[in-house]
């Protein structure tokens, strides 16, 4: 599905401001779409530490951290977050939709291996914004709440509720997905089925740092990873933000894959795209080749001669810090 400008007339949607305003200053609720999956028993902890690119084993009961779920050729199976619940007890989470793909991933590996895959009928509840650590402490317990985990990519933190019905807590406003859409492009967080797929490379959405232990033992897909870092990341592509200028063409015709352009020269594709309130302008994530050096001007192609081009800037993310 193509997924465009959540305009009006180039402008927010009624109420965006506030929550906008919400989830980057303040505190705000979204209903986010995350599967979750839970592995239990006593080989969980060693088997997942062969299995995904994080170090699993150094996790502390009650903590989180992201990892990478690898294909042993070392493209993207999954970006997942790992919570460690007890000494053998671990859940997986993940964007909606792909929690099947991470049970079939963790099951394809595994043999004689005394641990139990089950995936949750669970769902979540975001916080996001530097107030939601507070109200999540006053959260207890939290109602539909299993587990809560901490959020924080670059600027933007939070806090996750995840179980099987999660309530919005009292007072925090619920805010609409294009907010979120904006805060998360702005930032340059990469999501499952538009900046993630079976053809990412980790070093390309720029998953290392955070996804990546350089000092655990063997894991799945390691090889091209290590390869990787050690020719310092040179890889073909490179995830950038885009910053549209809406006086020209016409960016709400923008969506996920349209063309971007430096020249004559098509130079990657648009993954996401949102208005950007602090920019006060349409906003994208895009894969660009590597020869392109942000901050550069590109061009934008609609696809359709009515709309025309948009002209726009390359960046380097995150667009607001």
């Amino acid at each position: 599905m193509t997924e465009r400008v959540a305009t009006g007339a180039l402008g927010p949607a009624e109420g965006f401001a506030d929550d906008y305003e919400a989830l980057r200053h303040g505190v705000g609720a979204v209903p986010l779409g995350r599967d979750v999956v839970r592995i239990a028993g006593p080989d969980a902890v060693e088997y997942l530490q062969g299995q995904c690119s994080q170090d699993i084993a150094a996790l502390v009961i009650g903590t989180s951290a992201d990892a990478l779920l690898l294909t042993p050729q070392g493209k993207l199976d999954a970006l997942v977050r790992v919570t460690r619940v007890g000494d053998d007890d671990l859940y997986l989470d993940v964007d909606a939709g792909y929690g099947p793909a991470v049970v079939a991933r963790l099951s394809h590996f595994k043999l004689r291996v005394k641990a139990d895959i089950t995936a949750l009928d669970w769902t979540c509840v975001a916080l996001r914004g530097p107030a939601a650590s507070g109200v999540a402490t006053g959260l207890d317990p939290a109602p539909g709440t299993s587990f809560m985990a901490n959020f924080a990519w670059g600027a933007v933190v939070g806090v996750d509720l995840l179980g099987a019905g999660p309530e919005l807590p009292e007072g925090v406003r619920r805010c609409g997905a294009d907010a979120w859409q904006a805060v998360r492009v702005e930032a340059g967080i990469p999501v499952m089925g538009a900046e993630l797929d079976d053809r990412t490379i980790a070093a390309e959405a720029g998953l290392l740092e955070r996804c990546v232990s350089f000092t655990k033992g063997c894991y799945t897909g390691q090889e091209l990873v290590a390869r990787l870092d050690a020719r310092g990341n040179k890889v073909a592509r490179r995830l950038r933000g885009i910053v549209m200028d809406p006086s020209t063409g016409d960016a709400r015709a923008v969506g996920s894959g349209a063309e971007v352009a430096v020249g004559d020269r098509v130079v990657g594709k648009v993954t996401s795209v949102a208005w950007s309130a602090a920019l006060e302008a349409p906003v994208a994530l895009a894969y660009l080749h590597r020869a392109v050096e942000p901050p550069c001007p590109v061009e934008i192609r609609t696809g359709d001669p009515a709309t025309g081009v948009v002209a726009a800037e390359a960046r380097i993310l995150p667009l607001i810090d």
